[in-house]
């Protein structure tokens, strides 16, 4: 009988330093007296993310890695956190969720009695889980901007990294400076058009194009979007396809949004966020001290959030200048209606309007038909993904 076809063990990209040590053996082997048996490319990221330097030191302070949902990937960092817990390590461990931390206090915890580890004490109240063994104590924390401020750790990892932001990092990155031997973990799948964070794709950016130090990156991804139907695209970029996720199941999958299944199960990083990347200083700092001379008509832009709770509303219009001024007009709950918006457009002269966010397209554009205004532009993800590159 043949061999069933599995997917591909080794990274479709990636940036590792080069060593002659690791611990990614004895990390292995600790795992797999739980029973389990670790997959070949669960065994190289770990080796790789377990390798020491000429001082005994980790030869990547900062690791990151991204794989397509359902494949397995906080198993690699179970592992290194059961190695780093009978050696002694502190640990924090980040999630953007609750539910997530609390199921990654789950996994470790039945991984560290299958294995027979003597467990000190374990406290499982949601939100503030830990596990300590000997000297070793991991922490299990939802992320905010002010988490992790005064506490110290070895190994910081950082659990649903598409949606790590940057003033969490601000507040997390230096749990770590007072440790010898420091680590921080990156691990999450590419960010969808609503993701939050910006971090963790700017850490990849980094990384891939040589600019970070003491930095590795690993990933299976495809480099532009495919069609969700190509199998073997599917076998590229799942590892576990075959193992622990079925053909059958990843075909249950394929439906209207070709973009999301080329995110999420094909590993497609996308170049756009709709979470601003702007800063309020930045913002501030372009603040026009009095309001220029403008020509032509306004575009205006309106905006509902993916959570259906808020709509806003901005505009943009040429200066005499040759320059575009900006404008954020106003942001005010759904529950408001759309009179406010219906109220600036009867009023305003304008040339287009712009409709982004399904939970308020078609409504407004039905009050603007209604009103006998000019038909608004209703933009698909495609055609928000190609404006914003």
């Amino acid at each position: 009988m043949a061999d069933t076809r599995k997917g591909r063990q080794t990274p479709t990209q990636s940036v590792v330093l080069p060593y002659s040590n690791t611990m990614g053996a004895e990390a292995a082997a600790l795992y797999e007296k739980t029973g389990r048996a670790i997959q070949d490319w669960q065994k190289l990221l770990v080796y790789d993310l377990l390798a020491e330097n000429n001082d005994g030191l980790w030869t990547h302070t900062k690791f990151g890695y991204s794989i397509p949902r359902r494949n397995g990937k906080n198993e690699v960092v179970a592992i290194r956190e059961m190695y780093g817990l009978l050696n002694g390590e502190r640990i924090l461990h980040t999630a953007h969720r609750t539910t997530t931390t609390h199921s990654a206090w789950e996994r470790l915890l039945e991984l560290l009695e299958k294995a027979g580890a003597d467990i000190g004490s374990t406290y499982r109240a949601f939100g503030k889980e830990h596990i300590q063994v000997g000297d070793g104590i991991v922490e299990f924390r939802t992320r905010t901007s002010k988490g992790g401020l005064g506490e110290g750790f070895d190994l910081l990892v950082i659990d649903e990294a598409q949606e790590y932001q940057d003033d969490q990092e601000s507040a997390l990155k230096y749990v770590v400076t007072d440790s010898g031997n420091p680590q921080t973990v990156f691990c999450g799948t590419p960010p969808t058009p609503i993701s939050s964070g910006m971090v963790f794709a700017k850490f990849r950016k980094a990384v891939l194009c040589g600019e970070k130090e003491n930095s590795a990156w690993e990933e299976w991804s495809i480099e532009e979007q495919s069609d969700p139907h190509d199998r073997d695209l599917w076998y590229e970029t799942n590892p576990s396809l075959g193992t622990i996720l079925s053909e059958r199941s990843v075909a249950d999958e394929v439906g209207d949004d070709d973009i999301d299944f080329n995110i999420q199960r094909l590993g497609l990083w996308i170049r756009y966020n709709q979470k601003s990347a702007i800063s309020r200083k930045e913002w501030t700092g372009l603040a026009a001290e009095t309001l220029p001379k403008l020509r032509g008509k306004l575009f205006v832009g309106v905006k509902y959030g993916h959570d259906g709770t808020n709509a806003a509303m901005a505009i943009a219009v040429k200066t005499t200048t040759g320059k575009v001024f900006v404008e954020a007009i106003d942001c005010r709950p759904v529950r408001a209606s759309n009179r406010w918006i219906m109220k600036f457009l009867r009023n305003a002269q304008w040339n287009k309007v712009v409709i982004d966010g399904a939970n308020g397209q078609q409504l407004l554009a039905c009050d603007m038909r209604a009103a006998k205004m000019k038909k608004p532009v209703l933009p698909t993800v495609r055609e928000i993904i190609t404006a914003n590159e």
